[in-house]
């Protein structure tokens, strides 16, 4: 029994809908954060651990305002710095007691106090979009791409400069 071309065409048809095209897009896993009312971001792969917030701080006398204090972290001490201070933000309610980020790049290992951890997520590539030229000046020096979470503008900034500027004593 021969099949009619019409049988051949539906055939063919489903054959095709059953293949699974596997795209490999690269990605970037995103650490998102709030600095009050805004959202940023870093890579994760900058961020070795997010600790919740609760640990002693202990305050140094003489240190600029942009660093809160250091914490112990099992047995190695590390500055928190307040990155809203670095990049020129009015000042959260309370920032207190938010959860630490705490990053590694360019050459420096500290604690980033944010007021709330948002997510820790996996994003394609093709979703980060270029830097307005709207952004305010103390900002465009360290995004590096804009993307969106849950209807709200996020930065992702690069914290390799935010950590080289400080190092430079513009923190």
């Amino acid at each position: 029994m021969s099949n009619s071309p019409v049988d051949e065409l539906l055939a063919l048809k489903r054959e095709a809908a059953n293949e699974i095209v596997d795209v490999d897009e690269p990605g970037v896993k995103l650490v998102v954060f709030a600095l009050g009312e805004r959202y940023f971001a870093f890579r994760g792969k900058f961020i070795q651990e997010i600790l919740p917030g609760s640990e002693t701080l202990f305050y140094v006398p003489g240190m600029p305002a942009s660093i809160q204090g250091v914490i112990n972290v099992r047995g190695d001490i590390a500055s928190v710095i307040l990155l809203q201070e670095l990049l020129q933000l009015q000042a959260s309610r309370d920032n207190q007691q938010g959860p630490i980020l705490l990053g590694h790049a360019s050459g420096m290992h500290t604690g980033i106090r944010v007021d709330e951890l948002l997510d820790v997520m996996d994003l394609p590539m093709s979703s980060l979009k270029p830097v307005p030229d709207s952004l305010p000046e103390s900002l465009k020096p360290y995004v590096a791409a804009l993307l969106d979470f849950k209807g709200k503008a996020v930065a992702l900034l690069d914290i390799e400069k935010v950590f080289q500027d400080y190092q430079e004593g513009l923190g």
